[in-house]
Formats: C-alpha cells, sequence, structure tokens
C-alpha cells in the first residue's frame, strides 16, 4: 500500500519513470505480463495501464466525428469505437498484471476513463490514479478519483490554464491531498518543438504541486530536458519492439531505450546541483594542474626574464599567468633551475 506519493516523487528524488503499457499489449496477456518484467529490468519505477471499454469511451457509430478523419494521424480512417476495442486491456488482466508487478518491485496502476473503472481500480488497491489529457476536462471523472483519497496524476495536453485550475481545484476539493501535474503535448507522435518543457517551472509555481512530462516524443532528449527544468515524473509509452505493432507502438520505446532513458534521467537531476561558482571539492586536485608560470631555462643570478625562458605551462605550481607580463624584464636574484615554479622569492 502507497501511503504517501512522496516517498516516490519529489525534487530530492531521481525521476519518478512511469511505463505506460496502453494498448501494446496487443491482446496478449502474455505479451503484457513480458512488458511488466521488460519494464522492471529497464529500471521504471512504475508499470501504467488504461481501464476502459469502447463503450465507456465513445459511441459505437462509425460516420462523421465519430470516425479519425486526420490524415496525419496514426489511426487515420478508424472509427473510435473500433480503435478503442483494439487498444482495450480486459479487465479480468488487470490483477495478475497488478500482481506481477508486485512481484517484479514496480508500482502497477492505471489511468480510469469513467466512475465504474475508479471502482473496479479501488478493489485492486490501486496506488494511485492517472487522468488522461483528453480526460483532464472531466471534472465528474476526476471528483471520483479524489475522493478514493489516493494521489492524482493529471496530464494537461490541449489544456488552458482555466483548464488546469479548475481540475485542480475540483480534485482538491474532492479530498485529493497529493497532486502531480503532468505537462503533455497531445500529437502522436509530438515533436520536440511542440513539447514546451520550459512550462514544467512556471506550471510548479502556479499550480503548488510537482510537475512532470508525459511524453509522445521519439527518443528520451524531451524527456531529459524537463528533468532539467524541474520535471520529477517521466512517463514514456513502452513496448517490447516497434516493429511488432500495436495502436501505440510508433512512438513507444523499446527496452533498451527505456534503460538509457532512467540512466539519463537520473544523471540530469543530478547535474542540477545549486548554483555555485569556482572549484568544488572535486576539482581541488585538478586546480593543481592549471597553467601556470615555471622558469624554462637554466638562470644565473640576475639573468633577465625573457618570453623565451619564461613559460606559461601546466601544472600549476607556480604564480598565476596574471603575472606573465608583470615578470617579464624581472631579473632573478638567485641561480634557478629549469623547471622550477615562479614564485616570489626568485626576486629582491
Amino acid at each position: 500500500m502507497v501511503k504517501s506519493m512522496d516517498q516516490y516523487i519529489g525534487k530530492d528524488i531521481r525521476p519518478f519513470i512511469i511505463a505506460e503499457m496502453s494498448g501494446n499489449h496487443n491482446k496478449s496477456l502474455d505479451r503484457a505480463l513480458a512488458i511488466v518484467d521488460a519494464a522492471a529490468e529497464a529500471g521504471a519505477q512504475a508499470i501504467k495501464l488504461q481501464t476502459f471499454t469502447a463503450d465507456t469511451m465513445t459511441l459505437d457509430i462509425t460516420e462523421g466525428e465519430f470516425t479519425i478523419n486526420d490524415s496525419k494521424s496514426l489511426w487515420a480512417g478508424q472509427a473510435l469505437h473500433s480503435l478503442y476495442q483494439q487498444a482495450y486491456t480486459p479487465w479480468e488482466w488487470h490483477a495478475p498484471i497488478f500482481e506481477r508487478a508486485r512481484e517484479k518491485g514496480v508500482l502497477c496502476f492505471s489511468s480510469p476513463f469513467d466512475e465504474t473503472a475508479v471502482d473496479f481500480l479501488e478493489t485492486l488497491d490501486a496506488p494511485f490514479y492517472k487522468i488522461a489529457s483528453f480526460e483532464c476536462i472531466d471534472l465528474p471523472l476526476i471528483r471520483r478519483a479524489a475522493q478514493t483519497g489516493k494521489p492524482l496524476i493529471i496530464s494537461t495536453g490541449m489544456a488552458t490554464i482555466a483548464e488546469i485550475a479548475e481540475a485542480v481545484d475540483t480534485a482538491r476539493a474532492a479530498g485529493c491531498k497529493e497532486l502531480v501535474l503532468l505537462k503533455c503535448t497531445s500529437n502522436y507522435p509530438a515533436s520536440p518543438e511542440n513539447s514546451n518543457v520550459r512550462t514544467i517551472a512556471h506550471m510548479r509555481d502556479l499550480f503548488g504541486c510537482e510537475v512532470g512530462l508525459s511524453d509522445h516524443t521519439m527518443g528520451i532528449g524531451a524527456a531529459v530536458a524537463a528533468v532539467a527544468f524541474g520535471a520529477t515524473v517521466i512517463e514514456k509509452h513502452f513496448t517490447l519492439a516497434r516493429a511488432d505493432g500495436g495502436v501505440d507502438s510508433a512512438f513507444s520505446l523499446e527496452p533498451a531505450e527505456l534503460a538509457s532513458l532512467v540512466i539519463e534521467t537520473e544523471r540530469a537531476w543530478q547535474s542540477i546541483g545549486k548554483i555555485i561558482y569556482g572549484p568544488t571539492a572535486a576539482e581541488e586536485k585538478p586546480r593543481t594542474r592549471r597553467r601556470s608560470l615555471y622558469i624554462g631555462a637554466d638562470l644565473e643570478p640576475g639573468d633577465v626574464l625573457t618570453i623565451d625562458n619564461l613559460r606559461r605551462v601546466r601544472p600549476g605550481q607556480g604564480l598565476p599567468p596574471k603575472f606573465y607580463e608583470m615578470l617579464l624584464g624581472r631579473q632573478v636574484r638567485k641561480a634557478v633551475k629549469k623547471g622550477t615554479p615562479v614564485s616570489w622569492d626568485l626576486f629582491d
């Protein structure tokens, strides 16, 4: 039982990586379980399902706006009801998928798409709920999910500030104590140019909660950049192999890519640090290998320093190079061997 989202998500914890299974199980429970195994092996902290039926998503109509007419869409020409039948994860699969996730040490949760899905997921003791971008404006659904008292993650693709505010206010008024918003661009796949991850920091300040990225771009670059802007959660669609096909496979990560996402987002998080100038503790030794002033030839007392015998070289045991011009033309007061670091006691 997850008592608090704080143990998984926050600026002092490495990014929380969610592998979104969606319909990439391709109607095979064995494949769904294999996806859980692969996500755990790659280092994801959570696997996410979608809980709906075609009838809770749309009407069984194949005309007009109930068919995808956008020629650029991955699903062009498909009726919505048929598409959701393909992507549907049978509800009887949820329990074994949740159990496999527990065995593998990863959290399993879901996006409910109507109140009956919330009620069903409560029977599985889902640790928290994710509201999809297209449902961000479904305030009755958000209210029902929030009433469970579980933490809530809300994707904000397409939503205006006012719409996000309504969703946030609804969730909090219904009892949600822990809320995460996800910056999202609802194109499939999305382009990096449309990702606008700079919004993440602004969203955090505006709504006073943790903010992450639900990322539909290809690759991991946008997600890594998002972490630099303060994202504490990264959600990416995940499949065993894009070549296997599936409703979301075209913009899903494969296992090696998910493993890279886990590693590189953690590196990005580690690199944020704090505002600092000057050497870190790790740089104290390298400081001794910076350039400094050295005697470049054997000298006798009274010899003059010239561009030939006063050298700016590594390592850094001598005076800093900023004194180079000042010392040219000065006489040494004693014999000096080549390779001696320049110090003030060489001069009168």
